[in-house]
């Protein structure tokens, strides 16, 4: 017996060390740690169980029949995350270059199955060559079947992706459906051809970090949501990020004991308005001051910075919050900003994450590059996200809320639950100036700025729409946690249902 188990010590002994000591010195002078070393950063101490770590390649074209190495690149198995169940799988660079065999595959398959029978997220830590070459299409067929499953949990449970090496070809559309990327600066590519191939085809000369690095895909694609600076800072804030999400559909939002106390009072948000209408002024001062101990997770901070879209707390129970950022493009909505949005509420509704909207946006943008480039089409996509969610809404806006802009964002004709305004709110069709000048056009200038008083007077406040029943309260703005939070309480029990279909047909 005492042999036996000798024997399976140094058959484990042997799979951890993946590629060799070799190949795992040489990940670590690239500055980036081994699949093993990052699950230990991610997880709880002790608590991960490995399955299949003896699993082997089945190929035995261009010699790979001489050579096996036990796990065949990837790590997968359970653990917990601050005490949470999560399944995981961790490529191996140092085996193969991580690239994807039919037999990789399968063990992804395997935790991804698991992870649906029991209701719990799953995180995948991409560091791959892409697919096996010298397997041919069982490489791809295996990416395939990642791919199924990747469609079939979505929307019952997160999915996360964390890009910590090499993503490319086929690859990058298992992350690209999944609801969350991170990604590590100078350290993570995604593209779906290289560099060289661009070159050969189109004969653009571009680098693998402008092409599909971690800045290109938070500031310009909106691809990946956050970049960090390395594979520990990554992996942390990953495991605070976790705490927000729910482990399914069905689980209900995770809760967190609080000192904050919900019926705090923030005297300092009565001044956040500044008296010119045209003065931006920061929306995250809002957003930290009414959550939770102002604990606020930012998702695509660098991407469409005129829209703010991530989750905080109120009393200790997650809640998505979506807000236009007057210090960008003045808070107007555009293609990216729509987008960005869109998909987050949709995440949010598909895991019943009530959603908190703050609103101050002037339109939509102008111009013919954003009609040119669907601006109708991808617009309608956050207004349609808004309409079919059935989660608690609640809606405050705090300045402007004009044209189609103001419908879109949550507002109470689009089932908003509770629509609040602050005194400073101006809900219109539009700012009082150019509405002016097309209704009395040709007037005089002297005639043109007593109209627009006039229509500021009538129109740039909260009181009429207050007056239709489109607004539910005008609140001070010192106490918008306070009514918040007892919205939410009053909301914790909401049902609602969208009518039967196979599904909707969103404009993508």
């Amino acid at each position: 017996m005492a042999t036996i188990l000798d024997e399976l010590e140094k058959r484990r002994e042997a799979a951890k060390l993946g590629g060799g000591q070799r190949r795992i010195d040489a990940q670590h002078a690239k500055g980036r740690l081994t699949a093993r070393e990052r699950l230990d950063v991610l997880l709880d101490e002790g608590s991960f169980e490995e399955l299949d770590m003896f699993v082997e390649h089945n190929c035995v074209d261009f010699g790979m029949d001489k050579e096996n190495i036990p796990g065949d690149g990837v790590v997968t198995g359970s653990g917990t995350i601050n005490g949470r169940l999560v399944f995981v799988f961790s490529q191996d660079f140092t085996v193969y270059g991580g690239a994807l065999s039919e037999r990789h595959a399968t063990k992804i398959c395997k935790i991804m199955d698991m992870a649906m029978k029991v209701g719990a997220p799953v995180i995948g830590l991409n560091d791959s060559g892409g697919a096996r070459i010298q397997e041919g299409v069982a490489s791809l067929a295996g990416y395939a079947e990642v791919f199924q499953r990747n469609v079939n949990a979505s929307g019952v449970i997160p999915q996360l992706s964390v890009i910590m090496g090499p993503c490319a070809g086929g690859a990058v559309y298992s992350p690209a459906m999944t609801d969350f990327i991170f990604m590590v600066k100078d350290s993570s590519f995604m593209f779906v051809t290289g560099p060289d191939v661009v070159k050969t085809v189109t004969n653009e000369v571009v680098t693998q970090e402008q092409l599909g690095g971690a800045i290109t895909h938070t500031t310009k694609s909106g691809v990946a949501d956050v970049a960090f600076e390395n594979d520990i800072e990554t992996l942390i804030a990953l495991r605070d990020f976790f705490d927000f999400l729910p482990e399914s559909n069905r689980s209900g939002v995770p809760e967190r004991p609080s000192d904050d106390a919900w019926d705090r009072l923030e005297p300092s948000l009565d001044t956040l308005i500044p008296p010119n209408t045209n003065t931006p002024y920061d929306m995250h001062e809002l957003i930290r001051k009414v959550v939770d101990e102002g604990d606020f997770f930012e998702l695509q901070p660098a991407h469409a910075g005129n829209i703010i879209i991530g989750f905080g707390r109120i009393e200790g129970r997650t809640v998505g919050i979506v807000a236009n950022q007057p210090m960008v493009l003045a808070g107007v909505l555009d293609i990216n900003s729509s987008k960005k949005a869109g998909r987050f509420v949709r995440f949010c509704d598909a895991f019943e994450i009530p959603i908190l909207t703050f609103v101050d946006v002037p339109g939509f943008l102008p111009g013919t590059a954003q009609e040119h480039n669907g601006i109708i089409k991808h617009g309608a996509k956050l207004l349609f996200a808004y309409a079919e969610a059935t989660v608690p809404k609640i809606t405050v806006i705090t300045r402007k809320a004009y044209g189609g802009a103001y419908d879109v964002m949550s507002s109470k004709h689009l089932r908003g639950d509770l629509n609040y305004a602050w005194p400073t709110a101006e809900i219109a069709v539009m700012g009082a100036k150019g509405a002016v000048e097309i209704i009395f056009r040709g007037k005089t200038p002297q005639e043109i700025a007593q109209r627009t008083a006039e229509y500021e007077g009538r129109f740039a406040n909260p009181w009429v729409a207050a007056s239709k029943g489109f607004i539910d309260e005008i609140i001070m703005p010192h106490s918008t946690r306070k009514r918040i939070a007892l919205g939410l309480r009053k909301l914790r029990n909401k049902q609602l249902e969208n009518p039967w279909k196979k599904h909707d047909n969103i404009p993508l």
